[in-house]
């Protein structure tokens, strides 16, 4: 996306037509056409050589060997801080990803709101979306309170829990989108959003990601968080005191160990959970317990609400899944889901901006 724009401002530059001598507004004048075309045969030439330094995929090899992103004990090189072979373009599969700020959130959060319009066009037209994807708000200076949703408490519960909730309590035209397990580690999905500059959050499940924790690393340098989903996806209810704390905070450890933060956010597999499970993911560190109100998948969106739409600050859940476990791929998926959002004149913004 920094190549984007570079080669974006470049055009922008050539495109302008100096008012004082044409009498047009900045871009109105006789080479706007031309610039259009530019911007499509840039944002197809940069998409074609951004996935590696090399130009082509990542491989899942690739990944392997490429150290987690805040765990420098892991895989460690020779000379401590230098990775071998080229260095791409910083904000693409490869590279070194985007710079955090403030508050945890990418400096390029907003990177698309900073091209033209025809660029964002391009690049939607180049991932198949239908229309370019809506331009979320600044996050909130102080984020909203958020409770346990009606129906939703533990017996025995009170206000000191994580809360558990569906909707974060927002009147931005916002959704957030989450994806949990991990079975699927496909380099185009880190590429497309990426590009696009879509936010997502990851819910991962140990027993999914394990054989591959460099892609997660790599998803995490583009500005995804990683949450906890428990080890093995188990029914927590179902499980002693001991064998929910296991599945809850040795998740914790791991994931702390490989991408290294601790977590603050936990999702309990089916969306099950009781007074142990809150109390335990408390004790070690989950601030928030985030459900979701509406389920998408590559074909269809399942609707927790009556009313069948989404709703300001809504949690869409899916899944890292590919063809082998449903029919489409992960970007099939993000088309389908991008185009129930922006149809309904929704943006995506980053879960942690406001939780």
């Amino acid at each position: 996306m920094q190549l984007v724009r570079q080669n974006e401002k470049n055009i922008t530059k050539w495109c302008r037509v100096d008012v004082s001598r044409s009498g047009h507004d900045r871009g109105s004048g006789p080479h706007r056409p031309a610039c259009v075309v530019l911007a499509a045969l840039l944002v197809a030439a940069v998409g074609s050589g951004c996935a590696s330094g090399s130009g082509g995929q990542v491989s899942d090899t690739e990944y392997r060997d490429r150290p987690p992103a805040g765990n420098p004990g892991a895989n460690p090189e020779p000379n401590p801080g230098v990775t071998p072979g080229p260095n791409p373009a910083a904000g693409h599969p490869g590279g070194p990803g985007r710079r955090t700020g403030r508050g945890g959130a990418p400096d390029g959060a907003h990177e698309n709101a900073k091209l033209a319009p025809a660029v964002r066009a391009a690049l939607a037209k180049k991932w198949g979306l239908d229309r370019t994807p809506l331009i979320a708000p600044r996050p909130p200076a102080v984020k909203p309170r958020i409770t346990t949703r009606e129906g939703f408490e533990v017996k025995g519960g009170d206000d000191s829990l994580p809360p558990v909730f569906t909707t974060v309590p927002t009147k931005d035209r916002v959704v957030f989108l989450t994806m949990d397990d991990g079975s699927e580690k496909d380099p185009e999905l880190l590429q497309m959003m990426d590009e696009l500059d879509i936010p997502y959050s990851a819910f991962l499940s140990d027993y999914e990601v394990s054989d591959n924790y460099g892609y997660f690393g790599e998803a995490q340098r583009l500005g995804v968080t990683i949450n906890n989903h428990t080890l093995n996806h188990p029914y927590l209810p179902g499980l002693s005191y001991d064998e929910q704390e296991r599945e809850i905070c040795h998740s914790q450890e791991i994931i702390e160990k490989k991408f290294g933060k601790r977590p603050t956010l936990f999702r309990p597999p089916y969306g099950n959970y009781n007074g142990d499970t809150l109390r335990i993911a408390q004790s070690c560190g989950i601030k928030a317990v985030p459900l979701w109100n509406a389920e998408a998948f590559p074909d269809h969106m399942e609707w927790r609400e009556e009313d069948e739409d989404l709703h300001p600050g809504d949690i869409i859940l899916t899944h890292f899944r590919g063809r082998d476990e449903w029919d489409g791929s992960m970007a099939d998926l993000v088309r389908a889901v991008m185009k129930t959002v922006t149809d309904r004149g929704y943006a995506v913004a980053r879960l942690e901006d406001y939780v």
